[in-house]
């Protein structure tokens, strides 16, 4: 622990350590917190640029780190929606200043990246108990039944309430989370330690589960089912770790089934949102609205209709097939790949696309077990959701790619785990 809280280096380190870990800490509260640590992070890193320090700026890795914002800056050159279209750009400033950052700021993140994935972890496990705690207080006081905790009332975005943050975007943290304690409760040797890690892990499950997040549970699906064992494990271990995996998967599917508010938003939800539109109605297909927002792009393939164009562009073709809720909440497609390509077409899709492949193609050269969940997060919530659209998701994003990119190394993947229990 003092090894987390003081860091043995410069004091011009440390201070860059201290405001990533507090910016870490910040992710899943209110945004004013998070552009306040950035902007501190960013001006003292302009303090304390060195230029034997400075890292090479022109590369490839840095390219597809700030792509995303190369691609909403061309395409606000020719948008008819110039107002939103800067909105947009000021948002995704993040994504290129976060590298910026890493790049000029001395400090060694590959010698504290347990540090701060460790601290950042155990600040989501605290604040998924302190939502427990908060949806147990609101029962008690209103003299509701305990099942009541897995009602409506208190799930999905009831559940991320008092942090007013979307549910799916906290989730995407809870699973980086997840992942990072698993992998620590496997390659621990020390028993207290891996029931501590496991006691975390329980916790973070639960919240994902509360949360009902249905591309975060696809996601940690395949991370828990595939990657883990494809990545860090080998022989018996590997065996030992899917059956155990397998089971655990059974008994949280039956009771999804089992618990109606689950099972309608796990089960239902997803039929609901995969089948096509039958006329108006209180909630609209996200399949049939994913088919007029492709439709919408096509009417400019290859380059788009511009940033910031996208709401505007898709209220009159939701009014015309009947998704009056789509149409007076002026929804956006919901979908980031559909949403780079009303905006920037096919050029933008496949910048998108060549980033998402670049992540993957490193995490797999690196046997990086944390990048590669990263990636799988960001390619499923990119299914059901246009998340780098807002503050809270563009921070994930830019944050977490980075770091992840930085701070990796070549993994000794023989020796990662020699047991589980």
């Amino acid at each position: 622990m003092e090894k987390l809280l003081k860091p043995d280096d410069t004091l011009n380190n440390r201070i860059s350590y201290y405001l990533l870990m507090l910016l870490l800490l910040s992710l899943p509260f209110n945004m004013f917190y998070s552009h306040l640590l950035l902007i501190s992070l960013a001006l003292h890193t302009i303090i304390q640029v060195r230029r034997n320090n400075i890292k090479p700026v022109l590369t490839k890795t840095n390219l597809a780190l700030t792509a995303v914002f190369f691609v909403t800056l061309l395409s606000t050159i020719y948008t008819t929606n110039k107002p939103q279209a800067f909105t947009e750009l000021g948002r995704q400033v993040t994504i290129l200043l976060i590298p910026l950052i890493f790049i000029f700021n001395p400090l060694d993140i590959k010698k504290y990246r347990h540090n701060l994935l460790l601290i950042f972890s155990i600040g989501c496990t605290i604040t998924i108990a302190y939502l427990f705690l908060q949806a147990l207080i609101t029962i008690r006081y209103y003299h509701l039944p305990l099942k009541a905790l897995v009602s409506p009332a208190f799930t999905n975005h009831n559940f991320s309430g008092p942090l007013e943050i979307h549910a799916t975007f906290f989730s995407m943290q809870i699973a980086i989370a997840l992942v990072y304690l698993l992998y620590m409760f496997i390659k621990e040797s020390s028993a207290r330690l891996k029931i501590l890690y496991m006691l975390c892990c329980c916790l973070l499950a639960a919240g994902i589960i509360q949360l009902s997040s249905k591309s975060i549970f696809a996601a940690i699906v395949i991370i828990l089912n595939v990657i883990i064992p494809w990545f860090i494990l080998k022989g018996q271990v590997r065996l030992k770790y899917t059956t155990i995996v397998t089971s655990m998967f059974v008994v949280v599917v039956a009771g999804i089934f089992a618990m109606r508010a689950f099972r309608e938003r796990y089960v239902t939800e997803l039929r609901k949102d995969l089948s096509e539109s039958t006329g108006p109605g209180l909630t609209d297909p996200r399949l049939a609205r994913w088919g007029v927002a492709v439709s919408v792009g096509a009417q400019s393939p290859v380059i788009g209709h511009g940033a910031g164009t996208e709401i505007g562009l898709l209220k009159d073709p939701f009014f015309d097939h009947q998704f009056y809720r789509s149409y007076l909440a002026e929804l956006n497609a919901h979908n980031q790949f559909i949403s780079f390509f009303i905006k920037s077409g096919i050029a933008g899709l496949l910048v998108y696309l060549f980033v998402l492949a670049f992540g993957i193609r490193t995490a797999i050269a690196k046997r990086d077990l944390l990048l590669m969940a990263f990636m799988v997060i960001v390619t499923a919530v990119s299914l059901s959701e246009n998340f780098l659209d807002v503050d809270k998701g563009i921070f994930f994003y830019s944050v977490f790619f980075s770091l992840l990119i930085f701070s990796g190394s070549l993994q000794d993947v023989g020796n990662q785990a020699k047991n589980i229990v």
